[in-house]
């Protein structure tokens, strides 16, 4: 056969090809003749045969063929055939393929060779596709050569360590011993790579992280010997001495110091020299002060030295590369909250940030933007933010509307339509204003939902001001019963309208039953959905329509207008401050993750748990996150449920169909109660254990004296967060107990939050409540779990 061509032959060959289809052939041209070659067992052209085989494959071509050729060239006592050989392993191999069994011996006895760049060619393979076996095998050769003094071989051992401990974190403690003298290396090689090797066992035991903690002070020695240094040609970029080692120990510092008082304070005067002396004009320096910023931003550094990162990230801003302007951005984001007065100097730039060309700086200059508004700044942050919005790009809009929204009222929760619901509710004056803009609104555009959906909770709520022209702060509209109906059936019809905005929109009607007179329009319009194939709509219909047939005469009463919302505890998951740097911070309230429903059946477990009959189950409700529409006691509105507290069946029950749910269920946020009147009944500890801590609140249901409202208030004073916490009740038969669902499943560490949770207790009798609970969580991956009786309940919450 001819000597097949080479590698720079068959390189130029490819590149002359003009259409796809024509390299396809070649390739599959040389690929035929390069099995003939390997199946005729041609040792002389088999290393120029894989390279190209290596050169395909990087072409995306198949060549796993070429597998077997590999361990026969990685074998060959010629180093240009076991470069080769290598170089195949490393991109024909992964950890899956059966013949790493065939490798392991070849790279064991070339980690023992006599010559240092055949051990670094096993090396090097080892450290880029050992499996977690050939890690095992060939961890002690590896461990040899991290101890040997030949600094070529030591910083390819190093980053093949780094590997095995990846693989099988269990040989970290075999490296130990060979560590200890590798900061002491002069050549910035090998520095760098046990820098990676540190980093790598520190992140993956905190055993070794206590361990080297004892290396900051000569970690911070070498640093201050790099920026003190004069001009090294070796090392030098851009006239800074090696940042990427640099860079590297400001990394491995910063896991060191993290947490730990002795260790912050070792290296806070040396990161004040980097961030002091790095030049910023060229790239280099500025990832080397990126790197300062982010550790004593980690660190327990002192304040004047994280002053000082926020402003290197002040200055970022100034910068004309968007990169650095987008991380600089995306870092204050991250800091705003812990230092925030300092992010709070460089306002002016962050805003000037919203003029940016770019949508992802822009994007993040939004958001940090709303981080910084408090009641010092609202109304020039406020006038920003307007022209922003105004000018902004279409995708912008809903965010910045929403974040100006939660801005001034200055709060942050998760969804703005109960919110501003409530805001209109407390603003009385502002009633009727109100209702006329947002049916402008309605007849203008009905594709924002959330607009809708508080247009048609007002339209519900006040439309017999809207009808009836009672606006003084603009001209009033001439407007009909009808035409309100219309707007609000085209909702119900419309294909823009989500099932949460039907709900709306039918309650609405509902409600204009007892404003309008336009009653049997409503009843049809009820009547049509109670067999609407959406299950909340057709629910809501029926009981809807329940209440014009059997009910009639509480429908005034069940549908009247709501009260005046106060925020009390009952009324939602109790929130974060939020001061944003106020002289004087105001309770806000902490945004939470969606409420999670406590199962029924989980509930009513806990009957088996307490044992004995005189306990009974819970009814267990999902707490609605919608705004409300209308209160009332409604348990026992449509059924015959017994309130006498007589036998309760044994096993695990559902809501009884004589137990009707709520008809207003999905579109409440408050009580389900009317009103509530403090009752002036102390609060109590019930649960104080393993750093938990339950509080009982007590109110009262005006409307039903025998009704008292109680809610637990649950902190964490422990270090860790308690997830996945859930809170069960059960009472004596004599009571009857509703449990709602909790703000939150996750009890936040440090006090820094509380989840809050109703129970609903009926005591016709009077009696002296008993409660048996358990409590449910995890704790620092630990699953806990409690039981306990609560039996000191105030007695003023019965009299």
């Amino acid at each position: 056969m001819p000597a097949p061509i080479r590698l720079r032959e068959l390189i130029r060959t490819i590149r002359t090809a003009r259409t796809q289809a024509e390299e396809r052939e070649m390739i599959q041209k040389e690929c035929a003749a390069i099995r003939s070659s390997f199946r005729e067992e041609d040792n002389t052209y088999r290393c120029r045969n894989v390279a190209k085989l290596l050169y395909m494959h990087m072409l995306g071509y198949p060549a796993h063929f070429g597998q077997l050729e590999c361990l026969k060239l990685i074998a060959s006592q010629k180093f240009t055939d076991k470069r080769i050989g290598y170089l195949g392993a490393m991109l024909l191999l992964d950890e899956r393929q059966d013949v790493h069994l065939l490798m392991t011996n070849c790279i064991k006895n070339d980690l023992n060779h006599s010559t240092q760049y055949v051990q670094g060619l096993a090396l090097c393979t080892l450290g880029c596709m050992g499996s977690s076996e050939m890690c095992r095998d060939l961890a002690g050769e590896v461990e040899k050569l991290l101890k040997t003094s030949n600094s070529y071989l030591r910083k390819k051992a190093a980053l093949c360590a780094v590997h095995v401990i990846r693989k099988v974190p269990e040989l970290m403690e075999m490296f130990l011993p060979a560590t200890k003298n590798l900061l002491s290396e002069k050549n910035h090689g090998v520095l760098h790579t046990s820098v990676v090797l540190l980093t790598e066992m520190c992140e993956r035991s905190p055993d070794m992280l206590a361990h080297f903690r004892k290396l900051v002070p000569q970690l911070v020695r070498i640093l201050k010997n790099l920026i003190m240094s004069g001009y090294s040609p070796e090392h030098d970029v851009s006239g800074i001495s090696d940042p990427f080692l640099q860079v590297r120990i400001l990394r491995l510092l910063r896991i060191l110091g993290k947490s730990d008082d002795d260790s912050s304070e070792a290296m806070n005067d040396i990161l004040a020299q980097v961030a002091t002396n790095t030049e910023t004009s060229k790239n280099v320096g500025n990832a080397i002060l990126y790197e300062t910023v982010l550790t004593i931003m980690d660190i327990k550094s002192e304040s004047g030295l994280r002053v000082l990162a926020i402003n290197i990230l002040g200055r970022f801003l100034l910068n004309n590369d968007k990169n650095i302007r987008y991380v600089a951005l995306t870092s204050l984001l991250k800091t705003v909250q812990t230092d925030h007065n300092a992010v709070q100097r460089h306002r002016s730039t962050i805003v000037d940030c919203l003029k940016d060309l770019d949508v992802s700086i822009k994007r993040r200059a939004m958001e940090l933007s709303f981080a910084l508004v408090n009641g010092n700044n609202i109304r020039g942050m406020m006038k920003e933010l307007l022209y922003f919005l105004d000018s902004c790009d279409p995708e912008f809009k809903a965010d910045c509307a929403s974040g100006v929204f939660l801005a001034a009222e200055n709060y942050v929760r998760d969804d703005s339509v109960p919110n501003l619901i409530q805001l209109i509710t407390n603003s009385v004056e502002m009633h009727a204003y109100t209702v006329q803009r947002l049916y402008k609104a309605l007849l203008d555009d009905i594709s924002q939902q959330p607009l809708v959906q508080v247009a048609s909770w007002c339209i519900g709520e006040y439309g017999d001001l809207l009808v009836s022209g009672q606006c003084e702060e603009e001209e009033p509209i001439q407007v009909t019963e009808d035409e309100v109906l219309d707007v609000l059936e085209g909702l119900l019809v419309s294909n823009l309208s989500t099932p949460v905005t039907r709900g709306y929109s039918l309650t609405a009607i509902m409600k204009l039953s007892t404003r309008f007179s336009s009653v049997n329009r409503i009843k049809k319009v009820v009547s049509i959905y109670g067999s609407s194939i959406d299950v909340e709509l057709q629910q809501r219909a029926v009981e809807y329509n329940a209440l014009f047939k059997k009910y009639d005469h509480m429908r005034p009463a069940l549908l009247e207008r709501m009260p005046i919302m106060e925020k009390t505890a009952t009324n939602g998951p109790t929130e974060i401050v939020q001061t944003n740097g106020e002289t004087e911070p105001s309770v806000v309230e902490p945004k939470h993750p969606p409420p999670v429903t406590q199962p029924a059946n989980q509930a009513n477990d806990l009957l088996d748990l307490l044992g004995g009959n005189d306990v009974v189950p819970v009814i267990q409700t999902t707490l609605p996150t919608k705004p409300a529409s209308a209160g009332g006691e409604l348990l026992d509105l449509l059924g015959d449920l017994s309130l006498s507290g007589g036998p309760t069946p044994a096993p695990a029950p559902s809501v009884p169909t004589s137990q009707p749910s709520f008809l207003l269920d999905g579109l409440s946020s408050q009580p389900l109660f009317n009103d509530i009147a403090a009752a002036g009944i102390p609060p109590m500890i019930a649960y104080n254990k393993n750093g938990l801590k339950i509080d009982f609140t007590f109110e009262r249901a005006n409307p039903n004296p025998n009704i008292a409202v109680i809610t637990i208030h649950a902190s964490n004073t422990t270090e860790a967060d308690m997830t996945d916490f859930v809170f069960q009740a059960a009472v004596p038969k004599t009571f009857q107990l509703q449990l709602l669902s909790p703000s939150s499943n996750v009890v936040p560490a440090l006090n820094q939050g509380t989840v809050t949770q109703v129970i609903r207790v009926l005591n016709p009798q009077k009696q002296q409540l008993r409660m048996r609970i358990k409590l449910t969580y995890t704790h620092k991956g630990s699953p806990v779990q409690d039981l306990a009786e609560v039996n000191n309940f105030p007695p003023q919450s019965w009299q």
